[in-house]
């Protein structure tokens, strides 16, 4: 089958070479999103060895700011060249690395800075991402998205044979990777007793199987492959991108154990000419235990039907088969409403070799997976080191 890359996007022809959080968790009282975006963007182009004299192409997504791009421009005294706020929600930053490459290659801006930022734990979350009403799913009161993905869930195990001891494996391997995290809230250990046997919040999952309801944010600088190379960091260059879009609401999902993973892999792996074996690690939007589930079966990491088996037995922990979201995840690391950028910030300092005692031995692939909505919108990005450019 011929797999449509996008068009014009050239492999290893922009890199990422700044990459930073804001403050994480619970910030300072008073903080607003605009504040974390600032203060991301500062460390992320700090980290590169740019200032905001250096910003031409601004992109940014958020659910607590209206026409994010003019108000961070404006936050920050900067006036780009080229901006853009498409949101699709957690795989928004994914989509906005492809935009940047594209505006990069044609010269549209040099220096491009994507960020985030949310206080969703600290205004709650219902104020930080309001739902809308559909008139064929709200009457009926699902818990969103938690309903939607429990029915994802609920769907793989009774096609598959999955089971909750399967889904607690995530969540503990995630929970194993953030302990040798200085960053991620979660700092006590976590068992496959204690997450069945935690509150059950919308069956089969218990809140040990929910991403965690943090403040956050988060910042990367892109630029030309050929600038990179003089600047401070090493560069994560960008092998490939895929986009795609499956559905807007979970009762218009096609089936509920395939997503559009397969269409955004296929694209990455085609533009990046990589092999899922080739990939040394993973960073997927594990906004719920059956989210990683989904996507290693639909990257190509293991058959439909067998991601239960394949995370069992800590393949996915520490020292297992696959390292996979070795920051601790949005599970135990971070989950600022969408986690996306933060997501791709993992991936990034492990192919520069910077995650201490969780860094993954000869890390010169890294998939970093977005999700976004309720399984509605996944863009996949495949980051190299130089080793993968000759």
């Amino acid at each position: 089958m011929s797999i449509q890359t996008l068009s014009g996007l050239k492999r290893g022809s922009v890199a990422v070479v700044g990459a930073a959080e804001s403050d994480l968790g619970q910030v300072a009282q008073g903080s607003t999103p605009l504040d974390l975006m600032a203060q991301a963007s500062v460390r992320a182009l700090d980290d590169c060895g740019l200032t905001l004299k250096d910003v031409d192409g601004l992109f940014v997504a958020a659910t607590q700011v209206r026409m994010g791009p003019m108000a961070l421009a404006e936050y920050l005294r900067i006036k780009p060249k080229y901006f853009d706020g498409t949101i699709i929600g957690g795989s928004s930053f994914m989509t906005h690395v492809a935009h940047a490459q594209a505006a990069l290659q044609l010269g549209l801006c040099n220096v491009a800075l994507i960020t985030y930022g949310s206080t969703q734990r600290s205004v709650s979350r219902a104020a930080a991402s309001p739902r809308e009403f559909n008139p064929f799913e709200s009457p009926y009161r699902p818990i969103l998205p938690i309903s939607a993905y429990a029915m994802a869930a609920a769907r793989h195990m009774h096609e598959f044979g999955t089971t909750r001891e399967n889904l607690a494996e995530v969540a503990v391997a995630a929970r194993q990777w953030a302990l040798m995290n200085p960053k991620a809230w979660e700092k006590e250990p976590l068992s496959i007793e204690q997450v069945l046997n935690a509150r059950m919040v919308s069956y089969p999952f218990t809140v040990r199987d929910c991403c965690l309801v943090l403040d956050g944010g988060g910042a990367i600088v892109m630029t030309r492959a050929d600038r990179a190379k003089s600047l401070k960091q090493k560069p994560a260059y960008v092998l490939g991108v895929g986009e795609a879009l499956s559905h807007a609401n979970i009762s218009s999902m096609p089936d509920f154990t395939v997503t559009a993973a397969v269409e955004s892999g296929a694209k990455a792996y085609a533009m990046a000419k990589v092999k899922p074996s080739e990939v040394n690690m993973l960073s997927l939007y594990d906004a719920f235990t059956i989210t990683p589930i989904l996507f290693l079966e639909d990257l190509g990491f293991c058959p439909k039907g067998e991601g239960g088996r394949f995370v069992s037995g800590g393949n996915i922990a520490p020292g297992g088969k696959l390292a996979v979201n070795t920051s601790g995840g949005g599970l135990s690391y971070c989950h600022p409403g969408m986690y996306g950028l933060l997501v791709m910030i993992e991936a990034i300092r492990q192919i520069r070799g910077e995650c201490g005692q969780r860094q993954v031995n000869h890390c010169d692939i890294a998939l970093a997976q977005g999700n976004g909505g309720v399984l509605s919108s996944e863009c996949t990005v495949l980051f190299g080191s130089e080793n993968t450019l000759s």
